[in-house]
């Protein structure tokens, strides 16, 4: 049973899904995430470093029992158009804590001003940039949530066929890996989803592909060989209109022969983890456990 707090966000977001304009422009997305962001201040135990790397504005975000030579590598989410450190830095203070590591959320070139291949290149510079600097990348655990997800499996992919060393593990939180939008449960679950709309769902992408093939395998991973990438750990709401996204991902990954932890959470919506809930909070104690028993 979907706990208290969950409820009250759950209205939340109905009552801000119910009241959004189709006319809303891109600075006013961006804003609203920004607002909501702030509903939830990181600990007064968390350091937040500021820093730049190779031109790209970032975040060291460090719990106070973060292990110096683990590195958590976050790409926010927010459609490849909005999200930035503030909209993310909640979740990385608890993703520090609970994988014991220093999470960097770098703030990636955004679309449309700056459209595909533009959030690749910035994450892979900045994957590379960690390297460089002595981190190794058995002690890398790379992630991100929504439109972060897709691209942690961009920046996986990009990798591979650069012939680059590969993080150890990845963790995708609601992962958007289908532009075209032709999942099922855009149907089944666009009345559930408290969140989410189908329509803009489907209409976003232009803004970041443009003109490209929405079946490119950078954009839609769900067409991707994901021969070869390390672990994966992989959360969905079962509320929520991405759910299809995440499964056939999985279903993908796993045929490859990629080794895949997976759980669909009852009564959730999409990165529900960004909320301060209980159920938020079990669902990156999980995480916590799937990224310390690798490193034990």
């Amino acid at each position: 049973m979907a706990s208290q707090e969950s409820l009250l966000v759950r209205q939340y977001l109905q009552m801000s899904k119910a009241n959004q304009s189709p006319e809303a422009n891109i600075e006013t997305a961006r804003q609203g995430l920004e607002a909501l962001s702030a509903l939830t201040p990181v600990g007064q135990d968390i350091t937040v470093e500021k820093v730049e790397i190779e031109g790209i504005a970032a975040e060291w975000i460090t719990a106070p029992n973060a292990v110096e030579d683990r590195v958590f590598l976050y790409l926010h989410g927010g459609a490849y158009i909005m999200g930035s450190c503030n909209t993310h830095r909640y979740l990385a203070s608890k993703l520090s804590r609970s994988t014991a590591a220093r999470v960097l959320v770098p703030e990636y070139r955004l679309a449309p001003e700056h459209p595909f291949p533009a959030a690749i290149e910035d994450a892979v510079s900045v994957y590379r940039w960690l390297l460089n600097s002595g981190v190794s990348s058995k002690n890398i655990v790379i992630g991100g949530d929504s439109a972060g997800g897709g691209l942690t499996l961009a920046t996986l992919l990009s990798l591979k066929d650069a012939g680059d060393p590969l993080p150890a593990l990845a963790v995708l939180l609601s992962p958007w890996t289908d532009m075209e939008g032709t999942g099922e449960s855009m149907v089944t679950r666009a009345e559930v989803d408290p969140w989410l709309s189908p329509d803009a769902t489907r209409l976003t992408p232009a803004l970041y592909i443009r003109d490209l093939d929405p079946r490119h395998p950078l954009v839609s991973p769900i067409y991707a060989d994901l021969t070869g990438l390390p672990s994966l750990l992989v959360h969905v709401g079962n509320d929520e209109i991405l759910l299809s996204d995440a499964a056939r991902l999985v279903d993908r990954a796993r045929a490859a022969g990629v080794e895949v932890s997976f759980k669909v959470w009852d009564d959730m919506w999409h990165v529900f983890q960004t909320f301060a809930i209980p159920e938020g909070q079990q669902a990156i104690d999980e995480i916590g456990e799937f990224v310390t028993k690798h490193f034990e």
